[in-house]
C-alpha cells in the first residue's frame, strides 16, 4: 500500500443543535486536511458510517407518542405465580422494589441460541477509506494509549486544536508471530475480529447517539500497515504503567512492532469524554453522588427507549470530565445531592451490549452479543469485574442472586428458566449488577476523609441494601436502573427538573418514562391502585427520608 501524504482530519462536527446536547458538550477537536478515500478490494464489510446507519431507526427523546414498556411483564411460557412475602431483615422495602428474588421481565428463548446480528446492512456496496498509522498521528501530534476495552485498544490523539479518542479493533489479517520473550512474558494475543462481529456495536451506538450520557461516535475508517514510532512508544509506556499498578495483569494486545504491511484495523473515532474512571481521583462525596447517578440516569433512559443493557460497565468503560467548578454547600439552592460536583460522566464500549430499538414492532429482533461464544469470560478470575460476568450468567440460568462459581460455567447454552441460555433476551437486572459494582468501586477508591465516606454510606444505606448482590434471600432487589433512579427521586436525592433537558417544553422526564402515563399522578401522590388481576402496582412513592448533610 502506497504511503498517503495527506493528513487525518479529526473532529467531524455534530449535526445536533446546541440546545439538544442535553448533558454533553465536547471540546473542540483537531482539524486536519482530509485524505482521499481509497477502496480496499479485500474488505467485505459495512460501508462508511453514515451509509451503514442510513436505514436505522432514530431515537427521539422528545417523542410525545412514545409508549414505555410495562413495569412488569411475564414470560409467555411461565404461569403466574404468587410468591410468599418474606419478612425483611432490615428497613422496610420501598413498595416499588421487587420482592425476594430479582426476577425481571423475560422473553422466550429461541430454539437455537445464536448471536443476534443485523442482516439488512450486512453487505453494503461502498468501502471504507483506508489510512496509514502516520496519517492517524503525523509529526507534531500526540497519541497516548489510555485503555483496553473488551476487544479494542483505546487511544487519545491530541494537537493544537483539541483531542479525539480512537478505538482500534484488529481485523482478520496477518501479524508477526510472537518472539520467545513475548511468549515468556505471558502475552495472550486478542483474537482478530470480522466486520460481522462489530456491526451490532456500531448499530447500538447509533441508537444511543441522542441519549445523554453515552459517547458521541463521529466516524470510522480502516488503518492498514506498519506502526509508527509514536504508537509503539505509547503502547510500551501504557503496559509499564499497568505493570506497576498490577504486576499480575497479563498483556492481551500485540505490540505494534509486530504489525505488517497487510495488518488491518477498524478504527472508530469518538468524542473525547475525559479521563477513565480508573485513573480519576475521587476526593469529594459530591463526586460519588454525581458519578453513580449520572450512570444510573443514562442507563434508565436507554432501558426505557431501546431496552439497553451494557453488560460490561467496569471502571475502564466510564469517562469523567470536569465541566464546571464544584458548588459549595452554602451556595446551593436545593436540598438534593445530585449535580454539585461539576463532573460529567460518559459511558463507553458496547461490545458486549444488548439493545432493541424496535421492540414495539412485531417481528423486529434485538441486537445482542452472544457471550456463550467464549465461556472464559465467566471462568476467568483475573479482575474483580469477572465476578459480575458470572453473576449475569448465573441470573440468566437461575433468576436469583446466587453467583455460581467459575467451574459451573463450562457448558455453553445450558438450560435456564426458559430453556437454553440466550443473551438476546432482555434482563435489565444486569444493569443493576453493574451499578452495584460501580458503587463498590467508587467507595473503595475514595481518597477523601473517612468521615466523609461514612456519611455517604450512611445516607445510601437503604439504596445499597436493595442494590447489594450479596444481600440475604429475603431482601428485595432493584430490577433495573430505572428503579434505582425512581428510588433516588422518591428519596429526594435527585429532583425531577434535573432529569429534563434544555427543551423542557417537549422532552419527557425520566419519571414519566418509568411510570405509565395514566398512573403518573398517582405515583407522584403516593396513591395505590389495584390491577385487574388483583396484583398491586410495582411502584408507590414512599415518604421522603430525612437526610443529614454530607
Amino acid at each position: 500500500m502506497s504511503k498517503q501524504t495527506s493528513l487525518r482530519k479529526y473532529g467531524k462536527q455534530s449535526r445536533k443543535a446546541k440546545s439538544d446536547r442535553l448533558f454533553v458538550e465536547l471540546p473542540q477537536t483537531p482539524v486536519r486536511s482530509q485524505p482521499k478515500a481509497v477502496k480496499d478490494d479485500n474488505l467485505s464489510g459495512p460501508a462508511d458510517f453514515d451509509g451503514l446507519t442510513s436505514k436505522l431507526s432514530t431515537i427521539n427523546l422528545q417523542d410525545e407518542n412514545f409508549i414505555p414498556p410495562k413495569p412488569v411483564r411475564r414470560s409467555p411460557r411461565r404461569k403466574k405465580q404468587h410468591m410468599p412475602t418474606p419478612a425483611p431483615p432490615s428497613p422496610p422495602a420501598s413498595p416499588h422494589l421487587k420482592p425476594t428474588k430479582p426476577q425481571t421481565p423475560r422473553i422466550s428463548s429461541p430454539p437455537k441460541p445464536k448471536m443476534e446480528e443485523p442482516t439488512e446492512e450486512a453487505e453494503p456496496d461502498n468501502k471504507l477509506q483506508v489510512l496509514s498509522w502516520p496519517d492517524i498521528c503525523p509529526t507534531g501530534d500526540k497519541i497516548v494509549k489510555i485503555a483496553e476495552a473488551s476487544y479494542a485498544e483505546v487511544y487519545r490523539v491530541t494537537n493544537e486544536r483539541g483531542t479525539s479518542i480512537i478505538k482500534v479493533i484488529r481485523m482478520e489479517s496477518p501479524i508477526k508471530a510472537q518472539t520467545k520473550a513475548q511468549r515468556n512474558s505471558g502475552l495472550v494475543d486478542e483474537e482478530p475480529h470480522s466486520e460481522s462481529d462489530l456491526i451490532g456495536e456500531l448499530k447500538i451506538s447509533e441508537w444511543l447517539a441522542d441519549i445523554p450520557g453515552f459517547v458521541v461516535y463521529k466516524e470510522r475508517y480502516l488503518v492498514q500497515g506498519k506502526a509508527c514510532k509514536e504508537l509503539l512508544e505509547t503502547h510500551q509506556a501504557f503496559h509499564k504503567r499497568i505493570k506497576r499498578q498490577d504486576p499480575d495483569r497479563l498483556q492481551f494486545y500485540p505490540s505494534p512492532s509486530r504489525y505488517l504491511d497487510d495488518t488491518k484495523f477498524l478504527v472508530v473515532e469518538l468524542g473525547d469524554a475525559g479521563t477513565a474512571l480508573e485513573d480519576f481521583q475521587l476526593d469529594s462525596t459530591d463526586q460519588l453522588w454525581d458519578i453513580f447517578f449520572h450512570v444510573a440516569i443514562a442507563l434508565a433512559r436507554a432501558e426505557a427507549h431501546i431496552e439497553f443493557e451494557h453488560r460490561d460497565l467496569h471502571e475502564g468503560n466510564l469517562c469523567i470530565r470536569k465541566t464546571g467548578d464544584p458548588i459549595p454547600a452554602m451556595d446551593r439552592d436545593r436540598s438534593s445531592y445530585f449535580g454539585f460536583s461539576g463532573l460529567e460522566v460518559t459511558i463507553l464500549d458496547y461490545g458486549l451490549s444488548r439493545a432493541h430499538a424496535d421492540s414495539q414492532v412485531e417481528g423486529s429482533e434485538p441486537i445482542a452479543y452472544d457471550l456463550e461464544r467464549d465461556l472464559s469470560l465467566f471462568t476467568s478470575e483475573h479482575a474483580p469485574q469477572c465476578e459480575v460476568y458470572r453473576r449475569m450468567r448465573s441470573f440468566f440460568l437461575r433468576g436469583d442472586r446466587v453467583c455460581l462459581p467459575p467451574q459451573d460455567h463450562k457448558t455453553a447454552y445450558e438450560d435456564g428458566l426458559d430453556g437454553p441460555i440466550a443473551w438476546a433476551q432482555h434482563e435489565p437486572y444486569t444493569n443493576v449488577l453493574w451499578l452495584a459494582y460501580i458503587y463498590e468501586w467508587i467507595t473503595n477508591h475514595f481518597k477523601g476523609t473517612k468521615k466523609q465516606l461514612n456519611a455517604f454510606k450512611r445516607l445510601t444505606k437503604e439504596l445499597w441494601l436493595y442494590l447489594n448482590p450479596n444481600a440475604e434471600e429475603g431482601v428485595p432487589s432493584f430490577g433495573s436502573a430505572s428503579e434505582v433512579v425512581q428510588f433516588a427521586l422518591e428519596s429526594g436525592w435527585i429532583e425531577e427538573g434535573q432529569l429534563l433537558g434544555v427543551r423542557e417544553d417537549i422532552e419527557r422526564s425520566i419519571l414519566s418514562i418509568l411510570a405509565n402515563d395514566n398512573d403518573l399522578e398517582e405515583v407522584l401522590d403516593g396513591e395505590t391502585d389495584t390491577e385487574p388481576d388483583g396484583e398491586t402496582p410495582a411502584r408507590r412513592s414512599p415518604k421522603r427520608r430525612q437526610r443529614n448533610a454530607v
